[in-house]
């Protein structure tokens, strides 16, 4: 018989589960972990997300999750990038959009490439885990990968913040409207990633 997907309940409990909280536990150089969904859930979904941060905060479990929408956070990379005399980015591609759509969409891709948004996401990380509290700050939620496309896609974001990745210090959860299968990924099940990234993948075992 083959392996379920998790349901969203399913990968509640995983979270409260003492084991798979302990970052040390896993693959040290894989510390990925694939949630997959079909991408007509997208809303329930990240409604889910945000209940599950509030549920996993209290003295049962003495979570702290940090949920980052990948498609908020690069806007508030361009926002705070300037651009020549333009002090935003994003707002300057805003105001260009309707004369030169080609140029704005180059513009965003080659973007959600740099180095810098990796290093801002990074960031972000960072001052998650350094803030002066005692709850546990195992996992990192990440999601909105169904709204970045076409600028950006998972695997292409997963290998490049390979660099900043530390598996030692926390879990990676993906939330994937689509298909995952071994290494590769179909986003909404019919657009295939061109690269592959090695992930693990959660299912109902």
């Amino acid at each position: 018989m083959c392996p379920m997907n998790m349901t969203i309940e399913q990968l509640y409990h995983k979270m409260e589960d003492k084991s798979f909280q302990d970052t040390s536990t896993g693959t040290l150089f894989y510390n990925v972990y694939i949630f997959q969904y079909p991408a007509e859930d997208e809303y329930e979904i990240c409604k889910q997300i945000e209940t599950f941060k509030t549920r996993l905060k209290r003295p049962s479990n003495n979570l702290d999750i940090l949920t980052l929408n990948i498609f908020d956070e690069f806007c508030a990379f361009l926002d705070n990038k300037p651009f020549g005399k333009n002090p935003s980015l994003f707002e300057y591609l805003k105001r260009k959009e309707l004369d030169d759509p080609k140029s704005v969409n180059d513009t965003l891709i080659r973007n959600a490439e740099d180095k810098g948004f990796y290093a801002w996401i990074d960031k972000r990380i960072r001052e998650h885990l350094n803030k002066a509290n005692e709850l546990t700050k195992s996992f990192v939620y990440l999601y909105g990968f169904g709204q970045i496309y076409p600028y950006l896609r998972t695997n292409t974001f997963l290998s490049n913040f390979e660099r900043y990745n530390h598996g030692e210090e926390y879990k990676i959860i993906v939330f994937y409207p689509g298909k995952a299968k071994k290494n590769s990924f179909s986003l909404f099940g019919i657009m295939k990633d061109q690269h592959t990234y090695r992930s693990i993948h959660l299912i109902n075992e």
